[in-house]
């Protein structure tokens, strides 16, 4: 088990090798300037194709091979991409698992969690609503609680996307990902520290928690709301990543909801990719104009997610 709250390079490395029989180790596609709507070259970290549609598997693998799984199983709360990554992972390994969504939760997700043999709970209207039903329940039946993003295993897991990207793609200097909790950021921040290049944090503006988050100079409570809550939706951030973020994520910035559709209408116009909205956030701080890379900069994107009804992207 993880003890530090500050995530080091070696707990990433040691996740990558815990995980890796496990999950995909997803392309990086280089991306020539206009290819986009874009006059910059980018690089792409293509998770949305990580298997259950997202990164998660990530952490959720590393959570459970790094502790003993009481017979009770796992019980976590979720947007959605969470949870079915936590259903996916128990189901490979021979655990039960009992998921908590917020009734909300598009079908594209709940059809997924389902489909991984979990059994799933709807409940409230928020996130936060499902977190406090799931750790009722693992406090009843004992089950191991595998958190959303504010567990170091999680973090540790999810840094192995940053590991990836620096192998595959070293000319990176600036790194775009998504925020919602913050494991992903917080992992891949991780990973990056002393590394050379910039993480920036992306949010849309109905879930500004990291912005907010660093102006306060803790985590708070925030507004949830706005095209991709489903999955960048937390209330506020988790209190391990911030430890990690307040030192190694060189800014935040927000992005209205126009701006990730239209992020999701240009990966699919351009590529054929189906972006869920939390998944194409990144790219939208580029086309808004709401991170401006300076001159010469290689900048890399992390395409997080593709859980969606594809009628909507299309």
């Amino acid at each position: 088990m993880i003890e530090a709250a500050d995530i080091q390079a070696a707990d990433i490395e040691a996740a990558a090798g815990r995980i890796a029989p496990y999950v995909r180790r997803t392309p990086v596609m280089r991306m020539g300037g206009g290819d986009l709507g874009l006059d910059i070259p980018l690089i792409l970290k293509l998770e949305l194709l990580q298997a259950t549609g997202s990164f998660k598997p990530r952490g959720a693998f590393n959570r459970m091979l790094s502790l003993p799984v009481p017979e009770a199983g796992v019980a976590t709360a979720s947007g959605g991409n969470h949870g079915a990554a936590v259903a996916y992972a128990a189901r490979a390994l021979g655990h039960r698992a009992e998921v908590f969504c917020p009734v909300p939760t598009p079908a594209a997700k709940t059809d997924r969690i389902r489909a991984y043999g979990a059994t799933l709970h709807q409940v409230g209207n928020a996130y936060d609503e499902a977190r406090e039903a799931s750790e009722a329940r693992a406090a009843e039946t004992g089950a191991m609680i595998v958190h959303a993003y504010d567990q170091a295993e999680v973090l540790a897991g999810q840094g192995t996307v940053g590991l990836e990207l620096w192998q595959d793609a070293p000319e990176a200097t600036h790194v775009l990902v998504a925020t919602g909790g913050g494991g992903l950021i917080g992992g891949i921040a991780a990973w990056y520290a002393g590394r050379g290049a910039e993480v920036i944090s992306v949010e849309p503006e109905g879930c500004p928690t990291l912005a907010t988050a660093l102006r306060e100079g803790r985590p708070v409570p925030c507004p949830v709301g706005g095209l991709a809550a489903d999955s960048l939706g937390a209330r506020q951030v988790g209190a391990l990543m911030f430890e990690v973020a307040r030192h190694h994520v060189a800014r935040a910035v927000l992005v209205p909801d126009a701006a990730i559709l239209d992020a999701q209408k240009r990966l699919w116009q351009a590529m054929r990719l189906v972006a869920e909205p939390g998944g194409a956030t990144a790219l939208a701080a580029l086309t808004t104009g709401a991170f401006v890379p300076p001159a010469g900069a290689r900048v890399a994107v992390v395409v997080c997610g593709s859980n969606t009804d594809p009628s909507k992207v299309v």
